[in-house]
């Protein structure tokens, strides 16, 4: 499957965008993306699901468009080292989402990355994104972490308006049963040679 371009590049070098905005994040969380001052973020007391309570990213009320060349996409996210205990291993990060009038998409995304190199595996649900408004619904993204992997960074992230609440958030290491969800993985061998589909 072909992926779009400018939404793969939007998450994908997400670290590499023009700004965090750590202070306006949850603790241990980063408010980053294209152009991340066109968004806020925080935690929702009133907004719960299951009792918890959830964090926000929104466009804020008066969110002019991105300057040209710029992704308009906000994203609340994590990074951390993944030397020690993920290294080798399949790891889910998987939460629950609701979304409110989201114009263009949203979803859960997570790239594992090695120094001095491309992105090894990488997801943002392009293919099963999130829009409109809806309901909360259990989201999750799959990668390999390879054994020479160096960092993974993950997250929510949201393109143009609208808003999305994360709560029930888990990152764990899971067996080989769970299949993978990498969206750069390679098909393993020719696709509808029919066109039956």
């Amino acid at each position: 499957m072909m992926m779009n371009k400018a939404k793969c590049s939007a998450a994908g070098v997400l670290l590499l965008a023009s700004g965090f905005l750590q202070a306006a994040a949850p603790s241990g969380w980063l408010l980053a993306g294209g152009n991340p001052r066109n968004y806020e973020t925080g935690i929702d007391s009133k907004t719960t699901f299951g009792g918890e309570p959830s964090a926000y990213l929104k466009t804020t009320s008066a969110a002019p468009e991105a300057p040209q060349g710029v992704q308009n996409f906000g994203t609340l996210m994590q990074m951390f080292n993944a030397t020690k205990e993920y290294a080798g291993q399949r790891v889910r990060f998987s939460a629950y989402v609701k979304s409110d009038n989201v114009t263009d998409w949203a979803a859960l995304w997570m790239r594992v990355d090695r120094k001095g190199s491309p992105t090894l595996s990488f997801d943002n649900m392009q293919n099963r994104a999130i829009k409109g408004t809806t309901e909360w619904q259990r989201y999750e993204v799959v990668l390999d972490v390879q054994a020479d992997a160096t960092a993974i960074a993950f997250g929510i992230l949201l393109a143009k308006s609208g808003a999305v609440w994360l709560t029930g958030v888990k990152f764990e290491i899971v067996g080989a049963s769970v299949p993978v969800t990498n969206m750069l993985a390679a098909p393993t061998a020719p696709q509808n040679l029919n066109f039956e589909k």
